[in-house]
C-alpha cells in the first residue's frame, strides 16, 4: 500500500517570512561556482547588495561558491568556463562590449547557465542574442504594490515550494513582448489584482533552453525586502540549481495551442503529489490520487479541444477522470474511466471526447472509492475530429444499410454478422489518438476491431459493444487508437451468430 505523507497532504499557506535564506535544498549537489554580475549603466537598484548577500548565503548552505562582480572584464571565455551559471542581478543598460558579448553567447550555447533577476530585462537592448536569452525586454511599470501571482507550473524546482497563488508586494514590470511562445511560463501576474498591468496575459517568471545552455528569468526582486522573503529566495535557489544543471526542469514552451501535458506539471493541485516512476514519461507522474483530488493547468486552448488521450497506471481500484473548465466544479467537458492496469509501472491509454469551452484553465478532477486510485502520467488533447456515417462505407463485406429513425441521418450500417467488415478511405491515421463509436443492438453485441489498410491489416484498437435494449436505442463509447501511415480504416466485426449490432457513426480524433 502506498501511504500519503501527512506533510505533503496538508494544505500549506505560503506567507512572506523575515529570514534571509530557506533551509538547504540539496546537500548532495556537487560543488560548483556561480558568478553574480550587477553592473548598471542606467537605473541602479538599492536592493543589489541585499541580493548579493542572499545568494552568498544560499551558496554557503547549498554547496556553491559565489563570485560577485561589476567588472565586465570577467566575461572572457577562459574566466566564464569556471562558472556553472551567471546571475544578472538587476543589471541595466549596455553592460558588455562586443568581445564580452561574444564570449558570453558562446558560454551559454556551449552549456552555461543564466539567471536574470528583475532589471536584467532592462539590459542590452541592442543585442539580439540577449533578447532571446532573457525572453522579453522591459517596457514600463506602475508603482510598487501588492499583486497576486498565478503559479502556472509547480513541477519546476524553482516553483515547487509555492502554492497555486502567491500574494506579494513588488515592482511589477510590463514587457515589450510576451515570452510564452518561446519559453515555459512558470508564473504570471493576475492583472485584476493590481493597477497598471498592460499585457493581459502577463508572464512574470519563465525558463527556456538555448542550444546546450539554460536560461531563467524572474521579474521579481525590485525591493530590498524581497531578499528576506523565504519563498522568493527559494525561487532564486531553484533557478540557480536548474541553470547550473544540478537539477532538471521542464522548460519547453507550453503555448495555448499545446496538446501534450505532463501530469506532474500542474499549475495548481489539491491532494495530489508527484510520484516517481521510471517507466513514466519524464520519470514522474501525478500520483497518490484519492477521491475528489484535482489538478489544473492554465493557458490551455480549450476552444479547439476535441478529445483527451490519457496515460495512466494503477495497482489500486482505478476510478474516473472528470475534465472540467475553469474550476474543480466547472462545466463538465468529458469523463474517462481508469481501470486497474496491473501495476503502478504498467501504463495504458484511455480516451474521451471533450466538449469545447472558452475557458483557458482545465481541471482534472478524480473520482473513485478508497485511496491511491491511479497515477496520471500525461494527457494529450486532440484538435481534430472527423465523423463518418456507418452506412457511408467505401467498401464492405456482408453489411446492409438499415433504416432507424433515431439514427443520425436515419440510417446505419446494419445486419452485422460475425466477420463482416466496412472500409472507409481518406482518413488520417498518422496522428490518430482515439475513436468514438455510436451503435445500437437488440442482439448479442460483440466487438469492433479497428484495422489499418484492410480487414486483416494492423490492429489499431478494439471496442466491446453491448446489447443496448433495442435496435433504436443508441449508445456511445470511446477507445484509444494506435497510429498508422495508412489512410484507410477498416471496422471488422466479431461476435456470435445472428445480427450482432448496428453502427450509426464513428468519430476519429487526431492531434
Amino acid at each position: 500500500m502506498r501511504i500519503r505523507s501527512w506533510l505533503a497532504a496538508a494544505t500549506v499557506s505560503l506567507t512572506a517570512a523575515t529570514m534571509l535564506v530557506p533551509a538547504p535544498a540539496s546537500a548532495a549537489d556537487a560543488p560548483y561556482k556561480v558568478l553574480v554580475f550587477s553592473k548598471t549603466a542606467g537605473f541602479r537598484h538599492s536592493s543589489i547588495p541585499n541580493g548579493i548577500a542572499a545568494i552568498q548565503s544560499l551558496g554557503a548552505a547549498n554547496n556553491f561558491t559565489v563570485t560577485a562582480t561589476e567588472d565586465a572584464a570577467a566575461f572572457t571565455a577562459a574566466n566564464l568556463a569556471q562558472f556553472q551559471t551567471v546571475v544578472f542581478l538587476s543589471t541595466t543598460g549596455d553592460v558588455l562590449n562586443d568581445a564580452q558579448q561574444t564570449a558570453f553567447e558562446s558560454y551559454i550555447r556551449g552549456g552555461g547557465g543564466y539567471v536574470g533577476v528583475h532589471a536584467a530585462a532592462d539590459t542590452e537592448y541592442g543585442w539580439a542574442f540577449y533578447g532571446t536569452l532573457v525572453g522579453a525586454w522591459f517596457s514600463s511599470h506602475p508603482a510598487i504594490q501588492q499583486a497576486t501571482i498565478a503559479v502556472e507550473d509547480r513541477s519546476h524546482p524553482a516553483t515547487a515550494h509555492l502554492g497555486a497563488t502567491w500574494a506579494r508586494t513588488d515592482e511589477w514590470y510590463n514587457y515589450q513582448t510576451n515570452p510564452r511562445s518561446s519559453a515555459r511560463v512558470l508564473a504570471s501576474l493576475t492583472e485584476s489584482s493590481y493597477s497598471g498591468g498592460t499585457m493581459g496575459d502577463h508572464p512574470i517568471t519563465w525558463c527556456k533552453t538555448i542550444d546546450n545552455g539554460r536560461s531563467f528569468y524572474t521579474g521579481l526582486g525590485h525591493t530590498e525586502a524581497s531578499y528576506t522573503e523565504s519563498a522568493f529566495v527559494s525561487l532564486l535557489l531553484g533557478a540557480i540549481r536548474y541553470t547550473a544543471k544540478r537539477v532538471d526542469g521542464n522548460c519547453a514552451p507550453a503555448t495555448s495551442g499545446s496538446s501534450v501535458y505532463q501530469g506532474e506539471s500542474w499549475s495548481a493541485a489539491s491532494g495530489v503529489q508527484v510520484a516517481n516512476h521510471a517507466s513514466a514519461v519524464g520519470g514522474r507522474t501525478a500520483g497518490y490520487i484519492d477521491p475528489n483530488d484535482w489538478i489544473s493547468y492554465t493557458g490551455v486552448n480549450l476552444a479547439t479541444a476535441r478529445g483527451a488521450l490519457v496515460r495512466v497506471s494503477s495497482a489500486g481500484a482505478g476510478g474516473t477522470v472528470e475534465f472540467r473548465a475553469g474550476s474543480a466544479t466547472g462545466a463538465l467537458l468529458g469523463t474517462v474511466s481508469v481501470p486497474n492496469t496491473g501495476g503502478w509501472d504498467t501504463f495504458r491509454d484511455v480516451f474521451t471526447p471533450l466538449a469545447a469551452n472558452s475557458s483557458s484553465t482545465l481541471y482534472l478532477v478524480f473520482k473513485g472509492t478508497g485511496s491511491s486510485l491511479f497515477d496520471l502520467d500525461q494527457f494529450t488533447l486532440t484538435r481534430t475530429a472527423t465523423t463518418r456515417q456507418g452506412e457511408a462505407w467505401s467498401s464492405t463485406g456482408g453489411l446492409q444499410v438499415a433504416a432507424h429513425g433515431p439514427a443520425v441521418g436515419g440510417q446505419t450500417a446494419g445486419f452485422i454478422d460475425n466477420n463482416d467488415w466496412a472500409g472507409y478511405t481518406g482518413l488520417s491515421l498518422a496522428s490518430a489518438a482515439g475513436i468514438r463509436l455510436r451503435w445500437s443492438s437488440a442482439g448479442a453485441g460483440g466487438t469492433v476491431e479497428f484495422r489499418a489498410g484492410s480487414q486483416t491489416g494492423t490492429l489499431l484498437g478494439t471496442l466491446a459493444v453491448t446489447n443496448t435494449g433495442s435496435w433504436d436505442t443508441f449508445r456511445e463509447a470511446s477507445v484509444p487508437l494506435a497510429t498508422s501511415s495508412s489512410t484507410s480504416l477498416y471496422l471488422v466485426f466479431r461476435g456470435g451468430s445472428g445480427s450482432l449490432f448496428d453502427v450509426d457513426e464513428f468519430t476519429l480524433h487526431a492531434l
